[in-house]
């Protein structure tokens, strides 16, 4: 839509006024002709309408979202990452963006067009090799770089992404059909993410542990011990489809201020939005071969990457494909979040209006593609009624549709993910669950479904759908809750409803779940907070203080004097 038909309909306009601030821009060179800005009040945002060519954007709390009919991937500051001849972005290794040498290409489909979106270069093994050959020498480097250089980098890198959240915005959209809105939360998010560890890397590495040997019993004071953190070498880094940026530089960021350097493998579907993120750390001027991303097909390089001799250390975000790694990966620390059937509790005495948002919220945002949505509801049968009429009511509210339009719900990440969550679903119906919504399907596009008197011999009662699916168990107890939630072969997180905090205490610590939250759905931030998972939900923690631990390890100096000495301690 055009400036002019938006101008049409606003009764008030002065297009005296207007042409005034046309030419005044015009002859001032500005980059944009004139902002011409309204409220729509069924949107409840700002609409934005740039110049006489420029199509619709929109406004929230002062943050833009994206402009539209404008491509911004790969292009300006970007330009430098696509091989324009082939049309194919290229991988990043020695401080360089390359072409691969074995000439091959993986595509990337647009989960709402169903076509190619965008293309990968196919990394050969024998690139890999070299990767990891210059990335174990760049960390010899790094790891004697100061504290504070490291952190100052880190913060340029920070700045640089969020400056340009709008060309990986958009990356997400089209890669992985993120709402618009979310597209660029999380690449700002990022940048905060970015910024924190810095600090908390500075705080946590700029001191160590001095230790007396005369604290343990039968000792002279005649040994000093010198405790500190050192980094652990090349850090393998492989984050989801679904938070492609923000789970990476989860990784990148505590690996390089801990004195790692970084190997990146990026999810095909979110692979592009990755390496537009890299380049903001290219840019910001890290050290050469500090930083790689190799792309490619995880059955040709995947294997051949976690078994690599190189590594010292991954962390890796995903699902089964987790369990997988941790078997071969031998003795080299890991950092693992894989899936999760989180449970949420909603007990007779919880506040429901409270609940059915969270429950919604919690459930659907992003389709339901998140490893902290709630996938099982368990509610006391005695409010079932009055919470089943609650959810269905917010369910009634929510869009449908594609991510640009920045509907809450968009099309799922890939046609084999729809049909899945297909099979999950007709599978309950022929068991008898009750739909409280018509099952609708449109391409990867499945509308939000509401499944009511769900039992425990339907596969969605256990199985991660990560889709627009919500089930409902009706329990007769609290422990009958539990039980169920602990019975699952996953432990991610999970949630209780209740206005009684010691109700809540006890299910919290009966819960065999990573994080339990109360009175609110689950999630993974803020990003500094601990989150971890139990079972096959994962290995380790995250967060960035634990992520940081987790990748260095302890070395210790001991001083040994031939006389006890009282000078040091």
């Amino acid at each position: 839509m055009s400036a002019r038909y938006f101008c049409s309909e606003l009764s008030s306009f002065n297009f005296k006024q207007y042409w005034r601030l046309y030419l005044l821009s015009r002859l001032v060179q500005l980059h944009v002709y004139l902002y011409i800005i309204y409220m729509d009040n069924s949107l409840s945002r700002m609409m934005i309408i740039c110049g006489h060519h420029q199509k619709v954007g929109y406004q929230e709390n002062g943050e833009a979202f994206l402009p539209r009919g404008k491509r911004m991937a790969g292009t300006g500051s970007f330009s430098e990452i696509l091989d324009g001849e082939n049309n194919v972005y290229k991988y990043y290794s020695e401080g360089e963006w390359r072409k691969s040498v074995s000439g091959k290409s993986v595509a990337i489909v647009n989960p709402t067009t169903r076509k190619t979106q965008y293309k990968v270069q196919a990394c050969s093994q024998a690139e890999v090799n070299k990767v990891m050959e210059a990335a174990k020498i760049a960390q010899k480097a790094w790891a004697k770089t100061p504290l504070w250089k490291r952190a100052e980098l880190l913060h340029k890198a920070a700045a640089i992404l969020k400056e340009h959240k709008h060309p990986i915005a958009e990356c997400l959209v089209k890669e992985i059909a993120k709402p618009a809105k979310d597209s660029v939360t999380e690449v700002v998010r990022s940048g905060d993410l970015i910024s924190y560890c810095a600090e908390e890397g500075v705080r946590i590495l700029g001191q160590g542990t001095f230790l007396v040997s005369d604290s343990f019993p039968g000792n002279e004071r005649t040994k000093y011990c010198l405790a500190s953190k050192v980094p652990l070498g090349v850090v393998l880094a492989i984050p989801p489809f679904n938070y492609p940026v923000n789970l990476a530089v989860s990784k990148i960021a505590p690996a390089l201020i801990a004195g790692n350097s970084i190997v990146l493998k990026p999810p095909t579907q979110g692979a592009v939005s990755c390496l537009h993120m890299v380049h903001c750390f290219h840019l910001a001027g890290f050290p050469k071969s500090l930083i790689n991303c190799v792309t490619g097909k995880g059955s040709e390089i995947g294997d051949f990457l976690t078994m690599h001799p190189g590594v010292n250390c991954i962390s890796f975000t995903g699902g089964d494909t987790g369990i997988s790694i941790s078997k071969k990966a031998g003795m080299i620390p890991l950092q693992m979040e894989l899936g999760g059937k989180d449970a949420c509790i909603v007990l007779e005495d919880a506040d429901l209006d409270l609940a059915a948002a969270n429950i919604v919220k919690g459930g659907l945002s992003y389709s339901g593609q998140r490893c902290t949505a709630v996938k099982i509801v368990l509610v006391v049968e005695s409010v079932a009624d009055a919470l089943m009429e609650k959810v269905n009511a917010k369910v009634a509210k929510l869009t449908v549709g594609p991510p640009e339009e920045d509907c809450d719900i968009t099309p799922v990440v890939s046609e084999s993910s729809a049909n899945f969550i297909e099979g999950l679903v007709m599978d309950a119906k022929e068991k008898g669950a009750t739909f409280c919504q018509t099952y609708k399907r449109e391409g990867n596009l499945i509308w939000p479904l509401l499944l009511d008197n769900v039992r425990a011999d339907m596969r969605i009662a256990w199985e991660e759908p990560f889709g627009p699916v919500l089930p409902v168990i009706r329990i007769g107890s609290v422990e009958e809750g539990i039980n169920h939630c602990n019975a699952s072969n996953f432990g991610l997180q999970g949630c209780v409803f209740t206005k009684d905090i010691n109700k809540a205490m006890i299910i919290s610590d009966a819960m065999e779940t990573g994080t339990v939250q109360i009175n609110s759905a689950p999630a993974r931030g803020p990003d500094h907070f601990p989150f971890q998972g139990l079972k096959d939900s994962g290995i380790g923690s995250q967060g960035i203080t634990n992520s940081i631990n987790m990748m260095v390890k302890v070395k210790s100096t001991v001083i040994n004097l031939p006389t006890a000495s009282y000078t040091m301690g």
